[in-house]
């Protein structure tokens, strides 16, 4: 009788473990095939991203913003959703898909490093709002900026957002 007990909590706590870990969901690849092994994360880039530019990256997260015009972009989350790294591909190659907002993603590129102008500032703050559909405020803009992004190359995106936990 001991086995029986033995045998049916075994079963139960695989049971629990099943149910506990998430599946990993079918993924689309965009662009070109992955290759790093290494993922590094948004927060470390974030925290030091000089020290990343010129870099072939891969970084992993959630995707938390799309181009709504022509999908030329995503941002992406890593641990802390409040930090997100700006993924930029070249328009028309990738086009991300709005249906990848919320979805686990995989992504590399090269650490680039945009040094804008006032003018370009302005320009890049109008189009900004222009795409989000909210009004453009020429004052918001006080200098020139310094843009970090990833020059996206490649990207896989889980096909369905994951549930929150």
């Amino acid at each position: 009788m001991s086995f029986r007990i033995s045998v049916l909590a075994g079963l139960g706590v695989l049971a629990v473990v099943s149910a506990c870990s998430e599946p990993e969901l079918p993924f689309t690849q965009y662009g070109e095939a992955l290759t790093l092994a290494e993922t590094t994360s948004v927060s470390d880039v974030l925290g030091d991203p000089e020290a990343y530019v010129g870099q072939h990256l891969r970084v992993e997260g959630t995707v938390t913003g799309v181009c709504e015009q022509q999908g030329c972009w995503i941002a992406v989350a890593g641990e802390n959703e409040a930090e997100q790294l700006r993924v930029k591909v070249e328009d028309g190659v990738i086009v991300f898909p709005q249906t990848a907002l919320g979805c686990h993603a995989r992504v590399e590129g090269m650490m680039e490093k945009l040094e804008l102008t006032m003018e370009q500032a302005l320009a890049q703050a109008e189009h900004h709002a222009e795409e989000q559909g909210l009004e453009f405020d020429p004052a918001s803009v006080t200098g020139p900026e310094v843009i970090y992004q990833l020059r996206g190359l490649g990207a896989e995106i889980e096909d369905a957002p994951r549930a929150a936990s």
